[in-house]
């Protein structure tokens, strides 16, 4: 069992940048991928990005590719998203998750790929 707390969240002006952090207890955090999910009212739960048990490879959807850098520090149990040239579309909770399946070898970035969540943290960007 795991418990996954997001921090980090608020409310900015488009073109801004914010860095979530996400801390993890309980179970053994290296050998498990990592991501991160957004979701707002009305809309599916979306991947945004990912890292590997190994920290070498990285995910990140389309919408966020270039802006947004995902990292992991196993020896503090945390994982980060730095978000940059933030848009007023990046607006969302996001939610830290840790993977199903420890040393995977495939690609995590479904939301079945995903078993444990944190409670969510909130991200506005105003224009």
């Amino acid at each position: 069992q795991v418990q996954l707390v997001e921090s980090g969240g608020g409310s900015v002006q488009a073109g801004g940048s914010l860095r979530l952090s996400c801390a993890a207890s309980g179970r053994t955090f290296s050998s498990y991928d990592m991501g991160w999910f957004r979701q707002t009212p009305g809309k599916e739960r979306e991947f945004v990005a990912s890292i590997s048990w190994s920290g070498f490879s990285t995910y990140y959807a389309d919408s966020v590719k270039g802006r947004f850098t995902i990292s992991r520090d196993n020896a503090k149990k945390t994982i980060d998203l730095r978000m940059n040239s933030l848009k007023p579309e990046d607006t969302a909770v996001y939610y830290c998750a840790q993977s199903v399946r420890s040393y995977s070898i495939g690609r995590p970035v479904g939301l079945a790929d995903f078993g444990s969540w944190g409670q969510g943290t909130q991200v506005t960007v105003s224009s």
